[in-house]
C-alpha cells in the first residue's frame, strides 16, 4: 500500500505499510535473508488493526551499510526507529524477527505491546558460546540485498539462555502486561528454551496468540 523511509542512522529502512486501518497496529519482522511480505500473510490476515513490515538493516528495501557490522541489537535499533514513528504496536517475529522481537519487548516495553515469536530463517543463531575467531567475506561484487554480510553475521551470532531471559523479565515487569510474549515456534533453541522457563510466557499457537495480544491492545488503546 505504501513504503516510508525511516533514519537509523545513516542506514535508510523501509518501512511498509500492509493493511490500512484504526486500532491497535502490528508490525512484521522478518526472518535472516527475507524481507517484508508484499501483503498481509494469511496467518496474519485476523488482526483487527492496521498492519505494517519493517526490512531491516541490509534486507529488501532498506539500504546496505558498507563492511558489516551486524548484530541483532542493530536490527533492535531497526525496531526502535519503526515504533518511534507507529507508537504503539504488538510485534511478530519470524525466525531471525522473533529473536529480535523479544529484544525490542525487553527494551521498549511502553511501545511494545506484546510480541510473539515463531519460526523461520535464524531462529537459532550461532552457539551460546563464542567459537573460533574467524573472518568469513561474501563474494565480490555482490551488493544486492540481502546484503552477504548480514547473512555471515546474524547467522552466528551469540545468543546466551540467560541474556534472552534477561529481556523477558524486563517485558514483564515494566510493560504491565501479564503475558507480554508468546512462543508459537515450533524449534527451540538454547535461547528460546531459556524465554520459555520465565513467567509471562506461554506457549501457543499463532492464531490464539494474535487473539489475545490484539485483545489486549485494544483494551489498552481505549
Amino acid at each position: 500500500m505504501g513504503v516510508v523511509r525511516l533514519r537509523h542512522n545513516r542506514v535508510s529502512l523501509a518501512l511498509h505499510e500492509l493493511a490500512a486501518g484504526s486500532g491497535p497496529a502490528l508490525l512484521h519482522l522478518h526472518g535472516l535473508g527475507e524481507r517484508a511480505p508484499a501483503r498481509v500473510p494469511d496467518a496474519l490476515r485476523a488482526w483487527p488493526g492496521p498492519v505494517f513490515a519493517l526490512d531491516f538493516t541490509g534486507h529488501g528495501e532498506s539500504s546496505v551499510p558498507r563492511g558489516g557490522g551486524y548484530t541483532a541489537e542493530v536490527l533492535m535499533a531497526d525496531v526502535d526507529a519503526a515504533l518511534a514513528h507507529l507508537g504503539r504496536a504488538t510485534l511478530v517475529g519470524f525466525g531471525l524477527g522473533a529473536y529480535v522481537a523479544l529484544l525490542a519487548a525487553g527494551g521498549r516495553p511502553p511501545l511494545v505491546r506484546g510480541a510473539i515469536l515463531c519460526d523461520g530463517p535464524g531462529l537459532a543463531g550461532g552457539s551460546a558460546r563464542p567459537g573460533t575467531p574467524q573472518i568469513a567475506l561474501p563474494e565480490p561484487g555482490a551488493v544486492a540485498p540481502p546484503d552477504p554480510f548480514a547473512l555471515l553475521e546474524l547467522a552466528s551470532d551469540v545468543r546466551p539462555p540467560d541474556y534472552a531471559s534477561s529481556f523477558v523479565r524486563q517485558a514483564t515487569h515494566l510493560s504491565g502486561l501479564e503475558r507480554p510474549l508468546s512462543v508459537c515456534a515450533r524449534e527451540r533453541p538454547d535461547w528460546l528454551v531459556g524465554v520459555l522457563a520465565e513467567p509471562g510466557v506461554e506457549a501457543c499457537e499463532l492464531e490464539s496468540a494474535l487473539a489475545h495480544h490484539a485483545q489486549v491492545a485494544a483494551r489498552a488503546a481505549r
